[in-house]
């Protein structure tokens, strides 16, 4: 594997982010609406109440326009995987393309086989069999992003795998390791309970508006309460949800939560960052400036979510590069320089491993076969020149991850304040309030965002953690080249955007009253 050009990884880098961003404008609602949809369905199942039934099919009809666009720019982001990234598709195809391939057989096609009935069925089908196939339809959605996220998961912590030096490929030896990975059952819960309460301010801010325009009032109070609560639960869930990332990122990617934290230097019983500004003028991990003007924290609250023990040695950015410390399992960490060392070594074996093949030389070939199983756990550090390349923009990772806690706690907030209010009968009248829910809704999409940025800026330099590094895994493809299709598909998308936000509000200004 040649490293390739720094221009062509920045710009195939842009590509695969943008791609992701505009796809993860689609899918949260999708997700989150999905379930809302088919909860007032079964209220109206249930009661028989028609309006229950025209409140489903309004939000039925948002959701559809999500979901259609949703697939576009998913299908195009995986294509990238064997046009941007065929180096990486050779090295790991025979592992990460099975759970995408569940996905596509498996999920895809459920919801593909369901969601017609769902949209046309209404006069065809059984209220029963129309309400299941609503409910089967949002269950292929998650199924398809739990597959998904089983993929990205193990990007971030590679399991159930062993290195075949005659091929030069990574090969699963334990799919069930892979699937019920810890990583990847967090990133799950964590990232589905996003499109949940995604789908719960969209609902009640939607909602809000109609109370604010006076129109549409029984359809607003009915999916103003639904949403509220659906979205109070998620909100808190998510929360819960956060003390199990914060425990696999300390395991498996101690890199990424110090740098979320803005941690330099690590130290037993660490505290957790409750409001802080970082020091523009740090530059450098050991240049001697302190990172913060001020700071702000919970005493031990970050050895407490990182390792369940309030007096843990929590490292930071410089205690990871330099090494030293100990482990949770009673081992030392070795330094940057050591697992260079170790990854040189293993890249070496494997060469020498293939000239002793060539030459059938069986002594040598076991010789290099050991010598590369011993260090393989460092492979990738061989293609690293300096310890610079493992730490992630710390601004961009930090204030994603701050700006997503906040935002959180903000919707427990206003949530909470709306049902408050909605029990007391007060809430119509508090028009700003009403006017706050409807400008959360683009809050709870850069939430949605800032979590994957801190997801997949803070795991840089790696495409697989600690195996195979950005350089590594890129194809050979000249930088203008994704230049101009990184224009042609940033076109596209933002086309796709203003489509589907034009269809959306012009379905939210017709009303329920029109969905008959």
């Amino acid at each position: 594997m040649e490293l390739i050009s720094t221009s062509l990884m920045d710009w195939s880098r842009a590509q695969f982010a943008m791609t992701a961003m505009y796809h993860w404008l689609f899918v949260p609602l999708t997700l989150g609406l999905g379930i809302l949809m088919a909860i007032m369905e079964t209220m109206y199942v249930r009661t028989g109440n028609e309006q229950w039934k025209q409140t489903a099919k309004f939000w039925m009809n948002i959701f559809g326009i999500n979901f259609a666009i949703g697939v576009a720019t998913g299908l195009i982001l995986e294509f990238q995987f064997g046009t941007n990234w065929s180096n990486y598709s050779w090295f790991v195809g025979d592992i990460f393309g099975a759970p995408l391939a569940i996905e596509a057989i498996l999920a895809f096609f459920m919801e593909a086989t369901f969601i017609s009935i769902m949209f046309f069925g209404w006069k065809r089908v059984s209220k029963k069999a129309h309400l299941a196939a609503t409910w089967l339809t949002i269950l292929g959605a998650t199924l398809s992003s739990l597959w998904i996220l089983v993929a990205n998961g193990w990007m971030q912590y590679p399991v159930g795998m062993e290195f075949n030096p005659d091929t030069a490929r990574n090969e699963m030896v334990n799919f069930w390791s892979i699937l019920l990975s810890p990583v990847a059952i967090n990133k799950f819960f964590h990232t589905v309970l996003s499109g949940w309460v995604l789908g719960g301010v969209f609902v009640a801010g939607i909602s809000a508006w109609y109370m604010i325009k006076k129109r549409n009032i029984e359809f607003a109070r009915q999916s103003l309460k639904v949403g509220a609560i659906f979205g109070l639960v998620s909100s808190i869930l998510i929360a819960l949800t956060g003390d199990g990332a914060a425990y696999t990122v300390a395991q498996k990617q101690p890199m990424k939560l110090a740098v979320m934290e803005g941690l330099y230097d690590g130290k037993a019983g660490e505290g957790l960052i409750a409001v802080a500004l970082p020091n523009p003028n740090k530059k450098s991990y050991n240049d001697g400036v302190e990172p913060y003007i001020f700071r702000l924290e919970i005493p031990k609250a970050l050895s407490l979510l990182g390792y369940h023990d309030m007096d843990a040695f929590v490292p930071g950015i410089k205690n990871i590069i330099e090494g030293g410390y100990k482990l949770p399992d009673g081992s030392v960490a070795l330094s940057f320089e050591e697992k260079k060392s170790k990854g040189e070594t293993a890249r070496m074996a494997l060469a020498d491993y293939k000239k002793a093949k060539k030459e059938n030389n069986t002594i040598a070939l076991k010789e290099s076969e050991k010598i590369l199983r011993d260090n393989w756990a460092y492979f990738g550090y061989g293609y690293l020149d300096s310890p610079d390349q493992l730490i992630p923009n710390i601004p961009i990772v930090f204030w994603s991850f701050h700006i997503m806690v906040y935002l959180g706690g903000f919707f427990i907030l206003i949530f909470a304040v709306i049902l408050f209010l909605m029990y007391r009968k007060k809430l119509e009248n508090k028009k700003w309030l009403l006017w706050t829910m409807v400008w959360t809704i683009p809050l709870a999409y850069i939430a949605g965002q800032a979590g994957w940025v801190v997801a997949e800026v803070g795991r840089q330099p790696w495409a697989i953690q600690d195996i195979l590094p950005l350089q590594a895994a890129l194809s050979d493809l000249s930088a203008n080249s994704v230049k101009i299709t990184f224009f042609l598909f940033l076109t596209l998308f933002t086309a796709l955007l203003i489509a589907e936000m034009r269809i959306m509000f012009k379905q939210i200004k017709k009303g329920p009253q029109e969905q008959q």
